[in-house]
Protein backbone atom coordinates (compact mmCIF):
# COMPACT_ATOMS: atom_id res chain seq x y z
CA UNK A 1 0.00 0.00 0.00
CA UNK A 2 1.31 3.44 -0.83
CA UNK A 3 0.34 6.87 0.44
CA UNK A 4 -1.11 8.05 -2.85
CA UNK A 5 -3.55 5.13 -2.97
CA UNK A 6 -4.44 5.54 0.70
CA UNK A 7 -5.07 9.28 0.32
CA UNK A 8 -7.21 8.60 -2.76
CA UNK A 9 -9.19 6.06 -0.72
CA UNK A 10 -9.69 8.52 2.14
CA UNK A 11 -10.85 11.25 -0.26
CA UNK A 12 -13.21 8.81 -2.00
CA UNK A 13 -14.69 7.73 1.35
CA UNK A 14 -15.15 11.34 2.46
CA UNK A 15 -16.76 12.21 -0.89
CA UNK A 16 -19.13 9.27 -0.50
CA UNK A 17 -20.01 10.36 3.06
CA UNK A 18 -20.46 13.95 1.85
CA UNK A 19 -22.85 12.94 -0.95
CA UNK A 20 -24.87 10.70 1.36
CA UNK A 21 -25.13 13.40 4.02
CA UNK A 22 -26.12 16.04 1.44
CA UNK A 23 -29.15 13.93 0.58
CA UNK A 24 -29.93 13.40 4.26
CA UNK A 25 -29.70 17.15 4.95
CA UNK A 26 -32.09 17.90 2.11
CA UNK A 27 -34.53 15.25 3.33
CA UNK A 28 -34.39 16.64 6.88
CA UNK A 29 -34.90 20.21 5.62
CA UNK A 30 -37.87 19.09 3.55
CA UNK A 31 -39.34 17.35 6.59
CA UNK A 32 -38.79 20.43 8.78
CA UNK A 33 -40.59 22.72 6.34
CA UNK A 34 -43.31 20.31 5.21
CA UNK A 35 -46.88 21.34 6.02
CA UNK A 36 -47.38 18.15 8.06
CA UNK A 37 -44.61 19.34 10.39
CA UNK A 38 -46.63 22.33 11.52
CA UNK A 39 -47.53 22.07 15.17
CA UNK A 40 -51.11 21.06 15.76
CA UNK A 41 -50.93 22.06 19.42
CA UNK A 42 -48.36 23.36 21.89
CA UNK A 43 -47.07 19.83 22.60
CA UNK A 44 -46.47 18.89 18.97
CA UNK A 45 -42.72 19.13 18.38
CA UNK A 46 -42.32 17.26 15.08
CA UNK A 47 -41.29 20.38 13.16
CA UNK A 48 -38.87 21.48 15.87
CA UNK A 49 -37.28 18.03 16.05
CA UNK A 50 -36.91 17.91 12.27
CA UNK A 51 -35.25 21.34 12.26
CA UNK A 52 -32.79 20.24 14.99
CA UNK A 53 -31.96 17.18 12.92
CA UNK A 54 -31.46 19.27 9.77
CA UNK A 55 -29.20 21.69 11.67
CA UNK A 56 -27.06 18.90 13.14
CA UNK A 57 -26.69 17.20 9.79
CA UNK A 58 -25.76 20.50 8.13
CA UNK A 59 -23.01 21.01 10.73
CA UNK A 60 -21.70 17.49 10.09
CA UNK A 61 -21.78 18.20 6.35
CA UNK A 62 -19.57 21.26 6.94
CA UNK A 63 -17.12 19.14 8.96
CA UNK A 64 -16.86 16.60 6.15
CA UNK A 65 -16.38 19.38 3.58
CA UNK A 66 -13.58 20.80 5.73
CA UNK A 67 -11.93 17.38 6.01
CA UNK A 68 -12.21 16.90 2.24
CA UNK A 69 -10.53 20.26 1.62
CA UNK A 70 -7.69 19.38 3.99
CA UNK A 71 -7.09 15.99 2.37
CA UNK A 72 -7.21 17.44 -1.14
CA UNK A 73 -4.56 19.98 -0.08
CA UNK A 74 -2.34 17.37 1.63
CA UNK A 75 0.85 16.79 -0.32
CA UNK A 76 2.19 13.24 -0.42
CA UNK A 77 5.66 13.27 1.10
CA UNK A 78 7.95 10.38 1.90
CA UNK A 79 8.56 9.67 5.56
CA UNK A 80 11.62 11.52 6.82
CA UNK A 81 13.34 9.58 9.65
CA UNK A 82 15.13 12.79 10.69
CA UNK A 83 11.80 14.49 11.43
CA UNK A 84 10.02 11.41 12.71
CA UNK A 85 6.34 10.61 12.52
CA UNK A 86 4.21 13.51 11.32
CA UNK A 87 0.92 14.24 9.59
CA UNK A 88 0.76 12.31 6.33
CA UNK A 89 2.60 9.21 7.55
CA UNK A 90 1.33 5.64 7.34
CA UNK A 91 2.13 3.47 10.36
CA UNK A 92 1.99 -0.14 11.41
CA UNK A 93 1.87 -0.65 15.17
CA UNK A 94 2.07 -3.84 17.19
CA UNK A 95 0.34 -3.76 20.56
CA UNK A 96 1.60 -5.50 23.70
CA UNK A 97 -1.03 -8.19 23.16
CA UNK A 98 0.48 -9.00 19.74
CA UNK A 99 -2.30 -7.42 17.68
CA UNK A 100 -1.35 -5.20 14.78
CA UNK A 101 -3.01 -2.10 13.39
CA UNK A 102 -2.48 0.18 10.44
CA UNK A 103 -2.86 3.89 11.06
CA UNK A 104 -2.74 6.99 8.92
CA UNK A 105 -1.86 10.21 10.72
CA UNK A 106 -4.14 12.65 8.94
CA UNK A 107 -4.98 16.33 9.23
CA UNK A 108 -8.67 15.60 9.92
CA UNK A 109 -11.39 12.91 9.85
CA UNK A 110 -10.21 11.09 12.97
CA UNK A 111 -11.90 7.74 13.39
CA UNK A 112 -12.47 7.19 9.67
CA UNK A 113 -11.99 3.52 8.85
CA UNK A 114 -11.43 2.06 5.44
CA UNK A 115 -10.22 -1.10 3.81
CA UNK A 116 -7.75 -0.88 0.96
CA UNK A 117 -5.62 -3.56 -0.58
CA UNK A 118 -6.94 -6.13 1.86
CA UNK A 119 -5.76 -4.06 4.83
CA UNK A 120 -7.82 -2.18 7.38
CA UNK A 121 -6.77 1.42 8.05
CA UNK A 122 -7.76 3.84 10.79
CA UNK A 123 -7.23 7.60 10.51
CA UNK A 124 -5.98 9.37 13.63
CA UNK A 125 -4.85 12.97 14.13
CA UNK A 126 -2.30 14.75 16.26
CA UNK A 127 -5.13 15.78 18.59
CA UNK A 128 -5.61 12.16 19.67
CA UNK A 129 -3.53 10.93 22.61
CA UNK A 130 -1.95 8.25 20.39
CA UNK A 131 -1.19 10.81 17.67
CA UNK A 132 0.47 13.08 20.22
CA UNK A 133 2.51 10.21 21.63
CA UNK A 134 3.69 9.09 18.18
CA UNK A 135 4.73 12.53 16.95
CA UNK A 136 8.43 12.66 16.17
CA UNK A 137 9.08 8.96 16.84
CA UNK A 138 10.25 6.41 14.28
CA UNK A 139 10.47 2.73 13.41
CA UNK A 140 11.57 0.59 16.33
CA UNK A 141 10.42 3.09 18.95
CA UNK A 142 7.88 2.15 21.57
CA UNK A 143 5.12 4.21 23.09
CA UNK A 144 2.92 3.64 26.13
CA UNK A 145 -0.46 5.26 26.63
CA UNK A 146 -2.10 5.55 30.02
CA UNK A 147 -5.77 4.80 29.56
CA UNK A 148 -8.61 4.37 32.03
CA UNK A 149 -8.24 0.60 31.84
CA UNK A 150 -4.48 0.82 32.45
CA UNK A 151 -1.44 1.32 30.27
CA UNK A 152 -1.27 0.09 26.70
CA UNK A 153 2.02 -0.23 24.86
CA UNK A 154 2.77 -0.18 21.14
CA UNK A 155 5.87 -0.84 19.09
CA UNK A 156 6.26 1.08 15.84
CA UNK A 157 6.90 -1.65 13.27
CA UNK A 158 6.89 0.39 10.05
CA UNK A 159 6.49 4.00 8.93
CA UNK A 160 5.97 5.27 5.38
Amino acid sequence: MNKTALLAGIVAKLEQDHDLLMRAVQTARDAATHEQSKAENKYDTRGLEASYLAHGQARRLQEIAQALARYRALKVQPHDPEIGIRTGDMLNLRADDGSSRNLFLGPDAAGLRLELGGQAWLVITLQAPLGQALRGLGEGDEVTLSLEGGAKGYAIVAVQ
